[in-house]
């Protein structure tokens, strides 16, 4: 036992090393194919989300295949009417772009004023760079513009969630054929499966939940374009820590600039955001989904970092989702539970020991 244990501890740092290798080159890889990895992930968790009720189905009777069609069905219309939705927000947000910067104008000349009353020494040429309404109405269209780019896509990841739903029929079968002892992998894989279903469809429902309060505080303070706002909240809903002041940002500035409005409005409804976001994120997410499917604060934040500058901003949108698979599956392996404790917030049992062989 004594020569094992040293050859262990003396292939540790060839270990480390090659490990951290093969992590470099598995993370430049998946920079350098992003624009094929993107749509693809997209398309992986749909497919998981889709699955539950295809197996509600097919636990009514329903023959599977059919079940499948009929889950598509119910989607494409969902999604069809939300795009329709969305398209007349963003005409009629668009058209709306030029009253808004010229009342975006005002209130700079109004500020220059303000500054130049005050006695301040400022040369125009750089706070004209520092403040510029152009290039504050410009980030709007370049955003809209990527969230088109994103829509673009929806087509690729439509014909592969297809394909991923009808080729999650024969999963098992393939599975267990592939390997001489499928019980402990599809043991482990169905309790990965499990969870990460779990896991998206409860943050799916926060989300969809936080859109609809959004909507409704957007109605009561009487912001323009509720719908957009609140389908902004629902997408980000989805970074975390920063995406929620991320998704109050547009409509309390819009409330700021218009002029039947008012600072008071605006406050009120970046409290309401505030209100929201705070008892969704850390009193109904912890209850529903429970600390086994929580991430640390510090892991949450990393992961929107390194996920977003692999992928970029649908990385960033994906991040905790991302990170959540990652730690679903480290917990389902005796092996490697540890590694998904590390990435928990921490306040939970200490994980098992491993299984004995």
């Amino acid at each position: 036992m004594e020569p094992e244990t040293d050859d262990a501890k003396r292939n540790l740092p060839l270990n480390l090393t090659v490990g951290l290798a093969a992590l470099v080159v598995i993370i430049a890889g998946m920079k350098a194919g992003s624009e094929i990895l993107v749509p693809l992930l997209l398309s992986v968790f749909m497919a998981v989300v889709c699955t539950a009720p295809v197996h509600w189905l097919h636990r009514l009777g329903v023959n599977l295949r059919v079940a499948v069609w009929l889950t598509l069905l119910v989607i494409g219309i969902f999604l069809t009417l939300l795009i329709v939705l969305l398209v007349n927000s963003f005409s009629t947000f668009v058209e709306a772009l030029p009253d808004l910067e010229s009342q975006l104008q005002e209130y700079y000349l109004s500020l220059l004023n303000w500054v130049a009353s005050l006695g301040v020494s400022i040369r125009p040429q750089q706070f004209n760079q520092w403040l510029d309404p152009t290039n504050a109405t410009q980030f709007i269209p370049q955003f809209l513009s990527q969230l088109g780019g994103l829509l673009m896509q929806s087509i690729v990841v439509a014909l592969l969630v297809v394909f991923l739903l009808f080729e999650t029929l024969n999963f098992r079968k393939k599975f267990s054929t592939a390997l001489l002892d499928p019980a402990p992998s599809l043991r482990r894989f169905s309790e990965f499966s499990l969870k990460l279903k779990r896991y998206l469809a409860v943050k799916t429902l926060i989300s969809l939940f936080t859109g609809v309060l959004v909507w409704i505080a957007c109605q009561l303070v009487g912001v323009q374009f509720p719908f957009l706002w609140a389908t902004l909240a629902f997408g980000l809903n989805y970074i975390p820590n920063i995406g929620s002041a991320l998704a109050a940002l547009p409509p309390v500035l819009l409330l700021l600039i218009a002029p039947d409005a008012g600072f008071l409005p605006a406050v009120t409804l970046a409290l309401s955001y505030l209100m929201i976001n705070f008892v969704m994120g850390n009193l109904v997410e912890p209850r529903v989904m429970g600390q086994a499917l929580g991430l640390s604060t510090f892991v949450a934040f990393l992961s929107l970092v390194v996920w977003g500058w692999i992928l970029g901003t649908v990385g960033m949108l994906l991040s905790v989702l991302l990170t959540m698979t990652l730690k679903i599956a480290l917990d389902s392996h005796p092996e490697t539970r540890w590694l998904a404790y590390m990435l928990g917030p921490g306040e939970r049992a200490v994980p098992s020991k491993p299984e004995p062989r």
